[in-house]
């Protein structure tokens, strides 16, 4: 295996001022947050079965789990920690994301030169594709029983799919990368994921699994629904996951509607934590990817999803 070769961060691209429309409703939105209901830790935690380590909780599972039989966390726009309220949707770096039990990761990628800069919308993000996979590389390397999945995207670029296939290509063969990759169309097993990154395709031009297709994938990811309207589309999906399994279901609980997504996680990651701790949902497995804003701001909220896997 070629080493990988580190590539050199360009200085980052201009980003558009904010409109002075924006910048009153981020006044007003700012405002409104105040009144954010936050709620406490739920009891029922305590006396649930304490959870598998966040750094290796994979490794419990038979190597025949099939990756849709899980709960597994994310993160939406996982690169993205920079640009302001509007633009910020995670406060810690991939690698401290996969350390608290991630294994879902959502990398919006600027093509720049020969190389892909991540991105969410204009807002550089102060980090290259290469510094994602380093994380990625470094932490299968010590936690080899553990999976990634990676949903890669074209971000505030549109260059063909052929040119987002080029420089991707780049990345496996000129630096090094192919052997981190599984780049199969079909989702593997758990054992046959183990110490890789499964792709997880959202342009044209890339290998690996198609995401979102709908012969694979039952998506909800109603970005525009504000917190009232979007938390029941949250349960639902929930409830979809455990009634009628089959599809690998995502369930977005990020929104970007009404407040900035740092106030929107705020108000839903504590109901999406005391759903997750009933005692009805108690027994409830395969719930799927759940990419959250914040995740690691509720205490416990990534370890309940983790909770919700075979026991093995």
């Amino acid at each position: 295996m070629r080493t990988a070769i580190p590539e050199p961060s360009p200085a980052p691209p201009p980003v558009p001022p904010l409109s002075a429309t924006r910048r009153g409703f981020l006044a007003g939105a700012l405002a409104a947050s105040a009144v954010a209901v936050i709620g406490a830790a739920p009891a029922a935690a305590a006396s649930r079965e304490t959870v598998r380590g966040t750094y290796d909780w994979m490794g419990g599972l038979p190597d025949g789990t099939a990756l849709r039989r899980l709960t597994i966390p994310g993160t939406h726009d996982s690169g993205a920690r920079f640009g302001g309220p509007w633009a910020e949707c995670q406060n810690t770096t991939i690698a401290q994301q996969l350390a608290s039990g991630i294994r879902f990761l959502d990398v919006r990628c600027r093509i720049t030169g020969d190389a892909f800069a991540i991105h969410h919308g204009a807002a550089f993000q102060n980090l290259m594709f290469g510094d994602v996979l380093i994380a990625c590389r470094d932490f299968l390397a010590e936690r080899p029983s553990e999976t990634v999945l990676m949903r890669v995207k074209q971000e505030y670029s549109e260059e063909s799919d052929a040119a987002f296939r080029r420089i991707f290509d780049r990345y496996l063969d000129t630096k090094g990368w192919r052997s981190l990759f599984r780049l199969d169309p079909t989702l593997p097993a758990l054992g046959e994921a183990r110490g890789k990154v499964v792709l997880l395709a959202d342009n044209g031009g890339l290998p690996g699994v198609r995401y979102g297709d709908p012969a694979v994938f039952d998506v909800q990811d109603d970005y525009m629904a504000e917190p009232f309207a979007k938390y029941p589309k949250i349960e639902a999906q929930f409830r979809k996951a455990v009634q009628r399994p089959g599809a690998f279901f995502m369930n977005y609980v990020s929104t970007s509607a009404l407040l900035p997504p740092r106030w929107n996680a705020d108000r839903l990651n504590p109901q999406v934590h005391s759903f997750l701790e009933r005692p009805e949902t108690a027994g409830w497995t395969g719930l799927g990817i759940v990419p959250l804003d914040y995740p690691t701001n509720r205490p416990g909220l990534v370890e309940s999803l983790i909770r919700h896997n075979p026991t093995g």
